[in-house]
């Protein structure tokens, strides 16, 4: 019966492959990952009308001193300066 299912309801199958309803570690709140993340902060991205982006900026741990008690200003300004950006994609889990 399964397969007949899954012809019926082919979104069933994406959602058990990808596992994209699930958000683990359950009960954390992603919208604060200087709680998980030291030297982190969220920000939010428009990539285009009607799509916001939500990504975390760290910066490294060489910078970890400088950055205690920075506000998201400072963060900001730090992505414009000459050091190098990492851009990391986590995959299809939905969150960060």
């Amino acid at each position: 019966t399964l397969p007949f299912l899954i012809r019926l309801f082919p979104s069933v199958l994406t959602k058990f492959v990808y596992l994209n309803f699930l958000a683990f570690p359950f009960f954390v709140d992603f919208r604060r990952p200087e709680v998980l993340v030291n030297n982190t902060i969220s920000l939010y991205l428009t990539t285009e009308p009607g799509v916001t982006v939500g990504i975390w900026h760290t910066v490294p741990g060489s910078r970890g001193a400088e950055a205690q008690g920075k506000d998201q200003r400072w963060y900001e300004e730090a992505l414009a300066d000459a050091h190098p950006v990492i851009i990391y994609l986590h995959g299809n889990g939905g969150t960060r």
